[in-house]
């Protein structure tokens, strides 16, 4: 598994919409192409290459094949400080987060992934920054977090004829 590293990157993997959702975190993708091209599914189901725009993204000239150079499932974790304060807390989340999509690696499909906190843990309940109970919390959300994510993702591999077949014999 790859990581992001640059904030082009970043930006064109947050580009690419939203997958999944929990209580404090969000699932970003960005299919990539078996050339190297991004592309995101907008809503209406109609695929877009996205190029990142914005500081720091790179020229036109060079395009979203530079960002994601070498094939494969990419991860990357934004965990403001916004919603975890202590760097330590944020560290303890962000290690979580590349454990836990490790494990899912194979399930996922080519894409740049971005998991972001985005909301924050109650510090009354976890008083400690690196408390078993909220490292216990985190990795529990994530992994349904990514379950879901790789069951979207085999739904979507599954032609839509056989999909229609299956509803049909379900009860």
């Amino acid at each position: 598994m790859h990581r992001l590293k640059t904030r082009p990157q970043f930006q064109a993997a947050m580009a690419g919409g939203t997958v999944s959702r929990t209580a404090h975190f969000a699932l970003h993708r960005l299919v990539l192409d078996a050339d190297g091209s991004t592309v995101a599914i907008q809503a209406t189901g109609v695929p877009v290459t996205v190029a990142p725009t914005g500081p720091g993204s790179l020229p036109s000239t060079q395009g979203p094949q530079a960002l994601f150079a070498v094939q494969g499932v990419w991860l990357g974790a934004m965990v403001p400080k916004r919603w975890a304060r202590r760097a330590v807390t944020r560290n303890a989340i962000k290690r979580q987060i590349y454990t836990v999509g490790a494990t899912f690696e194979a399930r996922l499909p080519q894409a740049a992934h971005v998991v972001r906190l985005r909301t924050a843990f109650d510090r009354k309940q976890f008083v400690s920054a690196t408390s078993d109970q909220l490292k216990q919390a985190v990795r529990a959300e994530l992994l349904q977090l990514f379950g879901y994510a790789a069951r979207r993702s085999a739904g979507a591999m599954v032609p839509p004829t056989s999909l229609a077949a299956s509803e049909a014999v379900a009860p």
